[in-house]
């Protein structure tokens, strides 16, 4: 869960206008609880560097081009970095370190973009393994609305994550193997549906330096909380950081 939570929160869900093309620079700190078993929380430093032109963006480990941009809808192919993986050393649970580690990947698909001045904006992207590791699919669909007062930018939003089989076996499914040789039993993951409540927070102290902060909260389908590899029904993130505008 963490790939698309954390693309996302790189991006801060802010999209500029057509043709506005600009850099940004900052530096944040990133809490993301993890629910494999054993696993302890840990805050990640996140740099924020980012560009937004009427082709290309790049924002953070999430980057894209274009196959429509203009002020009320953003097509674009897509690529991020997803972080999401399990170490077996990193778990402090003995049957846990006798599973095989899962690896981070590279996803790479389509995304679209509505933006409306009275309901605010729908976001979904629709990504796939590109480095073959799962060999799955993402989709994720977000609802916000933007409020802005004075210096003060703040965009509740709610949303969906739905996970192939493939990609839920891969980070949460326990082989026949792993099983006789950890004693944790044998798990088959399916496809699952993740909803999540979200709230981004953003303060203009000059027109070029900001402070922000992100919270989510993702409540995990079955496949997920109920694998043998899981101790939690739910995961999120929250970050802040300040940025700086070109």
């Amino acid at each position: 869960m963490r790939s698309v939570i954390l693309m996302s929160t790189l991006a801060l869900g802010v999209c500029q206008s057509a043709g506005a093309a600009s850099w940004s620079l900052g530096a944040g700190a990133l809490v993301s609880p993890d629910p494999y078993v054993g696993y302890k929380n840990k805050v990640y430093p996140v740099p924020m560097i980012g560009y937004e032109g009427e082709s290309f963006y790049f924002r953070g480990f999430n980057g894209g081009y274009y196959l429509w941009n203009d002020e009320s809808d953003k097509v674009a192919l897509t690529a991020f970095y997803s972080p999401i993986h399990f170490r077996s050393k990193d778990s402090s649970n003995s049957q846990m370190k006798r599973l095989d580690n899962r690896y981070a990947t590279v996803m790479g698909g389509i995304s679209w973009t509505h933006n409306t001045a009275q309901f605010g904006s729908l976001r979904t992207v629709l990504a796939g393994d590109m480095l073959g590791n799962s060999n799955g699919i993402t989709w994720d669909n977000t609802w916000l609305y933007h409020y802005q007062y004075g210096r003060w930018n703040v965009s509740p939003g709610v949303g969906i994550q739905w996970n192939s089989a493939n990609h839920n076996d891969y980070y949460y499914g326990v082989s026949r193997s792993e099983s006789s040789r950890s004693g944790i039993h044998s798990w088959d993951a399916g496809s699952s549906w993740n909803p999540y409540v979200e709230l981004s927070v953003n303060y203009a102290v000059t027109p070029s330096w900001s402070i922000f902060g992100m919270g989510r909260y993702v409540r995990l389908g079955k496949a997920i909380k109920d694998s043998p590899m899981v101790d939690s029904s739910w995961t999120g993130v929250l970050l802040t950081g300040v940025n700086y505008r070109f």
